[in-house]
């Protein structure tokens, strides 16, 4: 993909990553999908396990939220999670076009990099949560109440990534 991160319409390039978060005893991951043209996230998931089992579940909950689109590509890190058959599988029932990061290159996906940095710094307490629940309400009210919604965003001109897909949408 060669770091192509400016796209000119929403369901052309999505990218996705996984991090960790506290809650209560232990770490529970979350994995994002995110478009690209908007910086909006549009699938994720939470599970106690880093695994494809939970890259698919947020895979498959952007594709659904989007409409099931056509001609996608989607990016990611060479984790194993992206990597495993039952992933590659998933992207070939959507007809999703898989690319792939450089192996030990961390610039390769850097808006969700970027994501997870906002999402820790600005909404997830130093200390974690103290549940797995608590964690997870908390993490879907940052991606739809306030990242999605209110957040401006440098690469969106200031606008939300909401507001710039409606942009896009009542101009097209």
């Amino acid at each position: 993909m060669a770091r192509e991160f400016n796209v000119d319409k929403p369901n052309k390039v999505w990218c996705g990553d996984v991090t960790y978060i506290w809650s209560g005893k232990r770490w529970s991951y979350l994995a994002i999908v995110m478009d690209l043209f908007s910086r909006k996230p549009i699938g994720w998931a939470m599970s106690l396990s880093p695994d494809s089992e939970l890259t698919g579940k947020a895979l498959s909950m952007a594709f659904e939220t989007r409409g099931n689109p056509d001609n996608v590509m989607f990016h990611s890190d060479q984790g194993s999670h992206y990597t495993s058959r039952k992933y590659r599988q998933l992207l070939w029932r959507h007809q999703i076009k898989q690319s792939m990061s450089r192996r030990g290159n961390c610039w390769g996906n850097s808006p969700m990099e970027r994501f997870f940095r906002s999402l820790k710094t600005e909404w997830v307490p130093e200390t974690g949560y103290r549940s797995f629940v608590e964690a997870k309400n908390s993490v879907i009210n940052y991606i739809i109440g306030y990242y999605s919604q209110v957040r401006p965003h440098q690469h969106n001109g200031g606008l939300s990534p909401n507001a710039a897909e409606q942009k896009f949408w009542f101009a097209y």
